[in-house]
């Protein structure tokens, strides 16, 4: 088991810098950070320190915050085809950045599209305490998340059919898709306290997932209240997703792959699993982000959509194996 986790941190170093190398200018990493030692305004200083360094970072964080936000919900469900979208606080935030861009809010300011999306997961997180208030258990969680996805969806669908011009329903459409690319260093900064906090929250409910593998009835004899524990790891859900929308729009797949393919080298254990999916999920969106730079074309491919590709088939293969 330690030797697969520093395999998967070693690998998540390697596409990390293969991650800075790639792009479509060639760049000498070493002449970027010389000429940034000695404040010297390079073209290739610019390209390394603003345009790939706020790319590899945002691709190694988002893609934690969502493989650990799916192995927790996982746990806490005990489903193992539960996702981050399953609570519909993807979609949510999602609802609300497509209202910042609709009403052209996003244009005050680079950090408006950002708070939009991290105040829609936090009202998903209000609705589902309003929606489950008196039966807080895990079908519950489960029939008010397909609720809330459902109605947000829905509403997302309307804003883009009533899009004033052509080119914010592009600017819409485009962001949905999911990308980390064009992002600044700001909006890194922006997010990483939210992934902090949610990350912690999350860690900090690993026995008690453990526990919960053996049913709600053992965790509670076992000591743990249930109904903290419970909105602990949605409330941690909540600030991943909700920071990972607000920074690079909609990134699916990532918490449904990584923890299914992990959890046979953990043995199962979902506390385990939370500390693997972290570079797991790394990996995976590092992975992505750099085959969607060199795959043929005239335009990038978004990355939300390459990971759909790989998490469609993937998900279809699961509810196979279930079945059999």
């Amino acid at each position: 088991m330690r030797t697969s986790l520093v395999f998967l941190c070693v690998l998540v170093a390697v596409l990390w810098l293969i991650e800075l190398q790639s792009g479509a200018a060639s760049v000498n990493s070493w002449v970027a950070l010389t000429d940034w030692w000695h404040g010297i305004n390079s073209v290739a200083r610019i390209i390394l320190l603003e345009v790939r360094l706020p790319r590899a970072l945002l691709a190694l964080l988002v893609g934690a915050a969502l493989a650990i936000s799916g192995a927790a919900l996982q746990g806490l469900l005990r489903n193992p085809l539960a996702s981050p979208d399953i609570l519909g606080v993807s979609q949510t935030s999602a609802l609300l950045a497509v209202c910042a861009l609709y009403f052209g809010f996003s244009r005050l300011a680079w950090f408006v599209l950002p708070l939009a999306a991290l105040g829609g997961a936090a009202l998903a997180v209000l609705l589902l305490l309003q929606l489950t208030r008196r039966l807080a258990d895990a079908q519950s969680l489960i029939l008010a998340g397909i609720a809330l996805t459902a109605l947000t969806s829905a509403l997302t669908t309307f804003a883009l059919n009533y899009a004033p011009n052509p080119y914010a329903l592009q600017e819409v459409y485009f962001w949905m898709l999911g990308s980390v690319a064009n992002r600044s260093i700001a909006e890194v900064l922006l997010a990483v306290p939210f992934f902090a906090v949610g990350t912690a929250l999350l860690l900090s409910s690993r026995r008690c997932l453990d526990a919960l593998s053996l049913g709600e009835d053992t965790a509670a004899t076992l000591g743990f209240p249930l109904s903290h524990y419970r909105w602990r790891l949605i409330v941690g859900v909540a600030c991943n997703v909700g920071a990972a929308v607000a920074v690079s729009g909609s990134i699916g797949f990532v918490g449904l792959i990584v923890p299914h393919i992990l959890r046979p080298l953990v043995k199962s254990q979902p506390g385990q699993l939370l500390w693997w999916s972290l570079p797991g999920g790394s990996a995976l969106v590092l992975l992505a982000d750099v085959l969607v730079q060199h795959l043929p074309g005239t335009q990038e491919l978004q990355l939300g959509v390459l990971t759909a590709l790989l998490g469609g088939p993937f998900f279809l293969w699961l509810l196979l194996r279930q079945r059999s």
